[in-house]
């Protein structure tokens, strides 16, 4: 026993018995052999939040293949298994006073590991015992100087890993080198692939023989496939890639433009749309949805009635309100379903969306769609309202943001859709030209009509002004309310608290776990010291990307020794975040 862990040992045990705070004289570093502990953060008392501690092997001890661990995108695949693989350590060492964060199915950026050129790193949170407000010290002698150490090892010594083969959903029984190897190589084929799909005009992927639905409402996990109905492309729209590392995936290729998913209730059209939703996040083996890739800037469009808009530039949806209000700079405090759903449209194209994804059973019908005997009671002038049926072409040709629509009660989008498909018991057809049949219309008609399905909301009507709209900027205490004393942080996976305010993110569909609200909530903070009153709110959103990109999660919370547990968010989700504060304040 080194010197050092000899006096954490002593330490503890000392304290065993005394009050709580006297705990905090245990912080610094210790080194146990390979295995140096850091104590960043110890807990206020036995219900504040737990303490952060982080223990570290340095590459040369810890001998990763550097194949594997070298590359930044292989890092990040690589830190994911090491946190699966960290979970089911802990679980041996039945050690639950430790906290390393249990992720989803996707495959993200996180805190919870780090790997850099110097080494590997855990950043745990720990409940440190007590009876009442008095430290139990033996125990917890015992978790940071024995069971913590024992992990880190177990973890991070390359040389003492198993051979044993992967076990189901990217879990290990213990870490392997094959698991890892799988792991990383997945990873890279999701990436490669995605790049792909970008160079051959598609929006999305569904490979053959995925597993879209899952097991039950409230979970992530996959069906079981005795009972699901695995999925096959339409011969019309199968395309293959051949990857570099040889593997061959087949499957369903949506291409750039309009596509609208028809069938009866029940029989997979929304599941097929939340696979894709899910799809700008890569995936763990075995999730059913490992080879569902969709375009990263995919977002999820729906109503949203009560949320707040800041000077959003609706004006192509919305125009000529009877109030005289100008939807070019629309402000209000508790939206409608049409204008929210119209701003949440705006804002994602503004946070660089090039692919929309709605389901109109969460959508405002208003907004959507207004049929013949509407249009011919309510005469186009005297309705505010230009529905989107009439903007998602010009949307594609003005702006090129391609649209995935979900369509079980109306047909109004078929004359406006390049592709149809029809879902039957979750098997997909390609059912273009019957629908385009029975409208009327062949595709060379979608190419010579710029607009949509009315000639009274052409690009010189009123009803429907362009879509360019002047660059929001935000003021330079956009962010800094006066009543904010603490630094924003996630309640849970649907709300962030600002201050006095409450961020609503429950209409997020894209947000995936409480550790990516997280993130959210310092991206807010980051961008707190980026607004200046000059600077667009695309453009800052870039930076920060920009600097995620360069630096990871550790450089948008300044480097901070133990950061918590964050999950990178997309620009996306920091954007609706932002845009959803009701403090928000912009320059005119």
């Amino acid at each position: 026993m080194s010197s050092r862990q000899s006096n954490l040992a002593s330490s503890l045990h000392n304290l065993d018995g005394r009050s709580y705070g006297n705990l905090k004289q245990i912080r610094g570093r210790y080194t146990f052999g390979p295995v140096t502990l850091f104590i960043d953060r110890v807990q206020a008392d036995p219900f504040a939040s737990p303490s952060k501690v982080r223990v570290r092997v340095d590459r040369a001890d810890a001998k990763f293949p550097l194949d594997l661990t070298t590359d930044r995108a292989d890092r990040i695949a690589a830190a994911d298994y090491l946190l699966r693989a960290g979970n089911e350590v802990l679980a041996k060492l039945d050690q639950r006073a430790l906290i390393l964060g249990r992720p989803g199915q996707e495959i993200l950026e996180r805190t919870n590991i780090l790997i850099d050129d110097a080494g590997f790193e855990a950043r745990l949170l720990a409940n440190l015992p007590a009876r009442g407000r008095r430290i139990l010290g033996h125990q917890a002698a015992d978790i940071l100087t024995r069971d913590l150490p024992e992990f880190a090892e177990r973890l991070f010594l390359f040389d003492r890993w198993s051979d044993a083969p992967a076990g189901r959903g990217g879990n290990t029984p213990a870490p392997s080198a094959k698991g890892l190897a799988d792991h990383v190589q997945l990873h890279r084929d999701q990436l490669e692939l995605r790049s792909h799909l970008r160079e051959a005009g598609l929006i999305g992927f569904v490979g053959n023989g995925a597993i879209l639905p899952r097991k039950s409402g409230d979970s992530d996990l996959p069906m079981k496939s005795s009972d699901a109905v695995v999925f096959t492309s339409p011969p019309e729209l199968e395309h293959t890639v051949e990857l570099s590392s040889g593997r061959t995936v087949t499957g369903m290729g949506i291409p750039r433009g309009v596509t609208v998913i028809v069938g009866g209730g029940y029989h997979g059209k929304s599941t097929i749309l939340r696979a894709l939703e899910r799809g700008v996040y890569p995936h763990i083996a075995d999730d059913g949805r490992e080879w569902v890739i969709s375009d990263p800037t995919a977002t999820s469009i729906r109503a949203e009635d009560g949320r707040a808009v800041t000077g959003d530039d609706i004006s192509a949806f919305i125009n000529n309100l009877p109030s005289g209000s100008d939807t070019r700079f629309f402000s209000t405090t508790n939206a409608s379903g049409s204008t929210s759903q119209a701003a949440n449209l705006v804002e994602a194209i503004e946070a660089g969306a090039n692919t929309l994804l709605i389901d109109e059973d969460t959508s405002a019908t208003n907004f959507m769609i207004r049929d013949e005997r509407m249009r011919a009671l309510i005469p186009a002038e005297r309705e505010p309202i230009t529905p989107f049926v009439d903007r998602v072409r010009p949307l594609l040709t003005e702006q090129g943001v391609s649209t995935v629509l979900v369509a079980g009660g109306s047909s109004a989008f078929f004359e406006v859709a390049d592709h149809i498909i029809a879902l039957d018991a979750y098997v997909p057809k390609e059912v273009t030209d019957q629908a385009h049949e029975l409208v009327g219309i062949t595709a060379a008609d979608l190419e010579t009509a710029p607009t949509g399905s009315d000639p009274d909301t052409g690009p010189d009507s009123p009803a429907a002004p362009a879509f360019a709209a002047a660059p929001r900027v935000p003021t330079a205490k956009a962010l800094r309310p006066a009543s904010k004393t603490k630094t924003a942080r996630a309640k849970g996976s649907d709300r962030i608290q600002f201050g006095r305010d409450f961020i609503d993110l429950i209409a997020i569909a894209q947000l995936v776990d409480a550790q990516q609200a997280s993130g959210v909530a310092e991206a807010l903070e980051y961008l707190a010291e980026i607004f200046d009153g000059r600077i667009s709110l695309t453009e800052a959103l870039a930076e920060v990307e920009d600097m995620l990109d360069a630096e990871g999660l550790d450089g948008i919370t300044g480097h901070r020794d133990h950061p918590g547990h964050l999950t990178r968010p997309r620009r996306q989700e920091i954007a609706a975040a932002l845009n959803r504060y009701r403090g928000l304040s912009l320059e005119r």
